[in-house]
């Protein structure tokens, strides 16, 4: 399974330092950022499973930072832990406001943030903490990051096992390629807009043995849409 991706916030040199050192150890990919412009580069670059947040940074409170995030469609699901010194309880109740998911305060323990860190990450899971997402008999299971389609194996490289996620999690709505590009890719990746078409034609042809690629619909003029309805007799 592969390492769950978090991002820390925080100017404070030392406190980020203990804490990449912590993560590290408990097996999380870990990338840093001193302050919210240096997060959006990162957040453009890779997408986080979970961002560690400071209150007080240089150029941006972490409470407006969260509160951009929750504005912006790419960024406003991804789960935020704020981290700072600020302790009373309006302190703690204007942040859980601004939208993140859980508020730890200066001093903690690594152990602490990391479990809290679990328990967010697994609040934020789709269906609840379920680690599978489907359509019919079409299953993904997104912590052995297998798929099944009538029980039969389906073997897909990383850019399609990430489309059909999306797809999976995100039936019966049409998506532009530009959308797709963002959600699959990431709006930092500048490739072209066709680069999409051959990903979905890949995903197609892994699925064709099952049936489950007429349920990848082509809108012309607008995108793609999965709908597990034309495939309601598997």
């Amino acid at each position: 399974m592969e390492a769950k991706r978090i991002l820390i916030v925080e100017d404070d040199e030392a406190i980020r330092q203990m804490v990449v050192f912590g993560l590290e150890r408990a097996g999380f990919q870990v990338s840093e950022a001193e302050n919210c412009q240096q997060a959006r580069i990162s957040l453009a670059d890779h997408r986080p499973d979970l961002i560690i947040l400071d209150w007080m940074l240089p150029d941006l409170s972490g409470v407006e930072f969260a509160r951009s995030l929750q504005r912006d469609e790419l960024t406003r699901e991804l789960p935020i832990i704020m981290l700072t010194a600020r302790a009373t309880e309006d302190d703690k109740v204007r942040g859980l406001d601004s939208g993140v998911d859980d508020y730890l305060t200066k001093p903690f323990s690594v152990r602490e943030l990391i479990a809290r860190m679990r328990a967010v990450m697994r609040r934020a899971a789709p269906d609840g903490g379920s680690e599978e997402v489907s359509a019919g008999r079409l299953v993904m299971n997104l912590a052995s990051h297998r798929v099944l389609a009538d029980g039969q194996p389906v073997e897909l490289g990383p850019t399609e096992f990430r489309m059909l996620k999306f797809f999976l999690t995100h039936q019966d709505r049409v998506y532009s390629r530009s959308q797709m590009l963002d959600h699959v890719w990431g709006s930092g990746v500048f490739v072209e807009e066709r680069t999409v078409d051959v990903h979905v034609l890949r995903l197609r042809k892994a699925l064709a043995d099952s049936g489950y690629d007429r349920c990848i619909q082509t809108v012309r003029g607008a995108g793609y849409r999965f709908s597990a309805a034309d495939n309601q007799d598997n």
